[in-house]
């Protein structure tokens, strides 16, 4: 019950502290400005990469549901709506479309992410895997990168920026959402 409360509270201090109206552009971002040139290339280039890696995230994620989800010992429902958001919402991030929406899916699944790692006990960032003493960390499939929450962390950052500035002047929401 306290999430709610949160979470409402939330949403009325950030629409409060930067007057924004419940207009659609709020689909899009938390801005109405839609900015071009240098800035918009950026934006695109961020916007385009984040879909792709998502897509490839959470392809094998739908395909292969209840191995994923007994492997994380979640209920399937769960790890539905995290792949569906970052499949669904990697195909909108790459076109630009309801960008701000998809944002926070995926936000919210990397959060959660991030949540369960830290409370693994992971580091924030693990020690290089060359510096690792011969046989002391094996991977799921064998040798490979120690577990840590830094990617989910980097991840979440990326997709605030996105929240906060939007998808920029290449997109779809530019088109439908700009003035």
């Amino acid at each position: 019950m306290i999430y709610k409360f949160a979470i409402g509270f939330a949403i009325a201090f950030l629409l409060g502290s930067f007057h924004l109206s419940l207009g659609p552009y709020l689909l899009s971002s938390l801005s109405d400005i839609f900015p071009n040139g240098l800035e918009g290339l950026v934006l695109l280039l961020l916007r385009v990469s984040l879909g792709v890696l998502f897509m490839l995230h959470g392809y094998p994620k739908i395909t292969h549901l209840r191995l994923w989800a007994d492997g994380l010992k979640m209920p399937i429902f769960l790890c539905f709506l995290s792949a569906l958001s970052m499949l669904g919402g990697g195909i909108c991030l790459l076109v630009g479309f309801l960008t701000l929406v998809s944002s926070v899916a995926i936000f919210g699944s990397m959060a959660f992410a991030m949540f369960l790692e830290i409370s693994q006990g992971l580091p924030f960032v693990a020690q290089d895997p060359y510096l690792i003493p011969e046989g002391q960390y094996k991977g799921p499939l064998g040798i490979g990168e120690p577990p840590s929450w830094e990617k989910a962390f980097m991840y979440c950052i990326m997709f605030i920026v996105l929240i906060v500035l939007g998808p920029g002047a290449y997109s779809l929401d530019a088109l439908i959402f700009g003035r």
